[in-house]
């Protein structure tokens, strides 16, 4: 039988919790979809175009029994994206037939993409574009479910992040800023919704084995010479040779972070945990992090103190 997340540290009771997971057409989105479903709870699957994978669609819909598994058309890159949950909330949501309200107890912002290319070299709207799938959307979400979540004071959000949002990756700087992004509203929303038995997850990537490293686009403007040997150039040709070679189990990943969610398994007592990393890479980024902390706090500490008003 499922777990149910009762409040921000505990799972005491055993009843199946209805799941909402964005980009679901492939990768960690589907896997979470297929886990999620696995392991007895409601599956409410959301992509841009569900009519290109119809034969993942039909996967989720028909599990057992009827109606476990739905999928849903979702842009997370719309402005009314958060519409959605309310219309699930409210029972309005009949986009494959009548249902009645549905409770959303986890949502997980799984949807994103990004794009290559020296920081000067971005369009304003290849930046945008790359804000509102991997920013903007979860954050529409995130503000949608959780009037609801607080209302019955209890929920779970799960934000996927990467370790380009902690520390800076070359060619990365765009993708790395809308994480980062994320990263900063998740751990303000943390402490606000505690309080409200709500948990919010930040879960800081490697590189895995979904299609995201060989769908990585590059910005339009062509590489500048000056790059083109830099490692600014270098990360780019392996992105575009087709060689990108991930060294994460998306699947194992999700078990993970599943494990935590629920708090079964490896997850068990950590249910007041806000910050998740995995991945070798994401490891040696947090270690980065950490040091460079350390760095300035050393060269800068005496500075730092001594700037206060007499």
């Amino acid at each position: 039988m499922a777990s149910s997340v009762n409040d921000i540290t505990s799972s005491e009771t055993k009843s199946p919790l209805t799941w909402l997971i964005t980009g679901c057409s492939s990768g960690f989105g589907l896997q979470f979809a297929r886990h999620a479903l696995a392991a007895g709870h409601r599956v409410i699957a959301t992509s841009r175009d569900p009519s290109k994978t119809p034969a993942l669609v039909s996967e989720i819909e028909g599990a057992k029994p009827p109606g476990r598994g739905r999928w849903l058309q979702l842009d997370t890159s719309a402005a009314d994206c958060g519409a959605l949950i309310d219309r699930l909330e409210t029972g309005q949501e009949e986009a494959d037939g009548p249902h009645p309200p549905t409770a959303v107890n986890v949502l997980v912002n799984s949807a994103g993409f990004a794009i290559t290319g020296p920081v000067e070299g971005f369009a304003d709207q290849e930046v945008c574009d790359v804000m509102e799938t991997n920013f903007f959307g979860p954050y529409r979400l995130m503000r949608a479910a959780l009037p609801h979540m607080r209302r019955r004071r209890r929920g779970v959000i799960v934000n996927l992040s990467s370790g380009s949002g902690l520390e800076a990756r070359h060619a990365l700087g765009v993708y790395g800023a809308s994480k980062a992004a994320l990263d900063g509203i998740s751990k303000t929303l943390a402490k606000e919704v505690a309080e409200f038995g709500i948990r919010v997850l930040q879960v800081y990537m490697g590189s895995f084995d979904t299609p995201m490293g060989h769908a990585t686009k590059l910005v339009e403007q062509p590489l500048d010479p000056d790059y083109e040997n830099s490692m600014v150039g270098k990360t780019i040709g392996v992105f575009q040779s087709g060689q990108f070679q991930a060294l994460g189990d998306h699947k194992k990943a999700v078990r993970a972070i599943y494990d935590v969610v629920v708090g079964e398994g490896a997850g068990a007592g950590l249910g007041r945990e806000v910050q998740m990393m995995l991945g070798k890479e994401c490891a040696v980024r947090a270690i980065e992090v950490r040091d460079g902390l350390n760095h300035m706090l050393e060269t800068f500490g005496e500075v730092c103190n001594g700037v206060d008003l007499d």
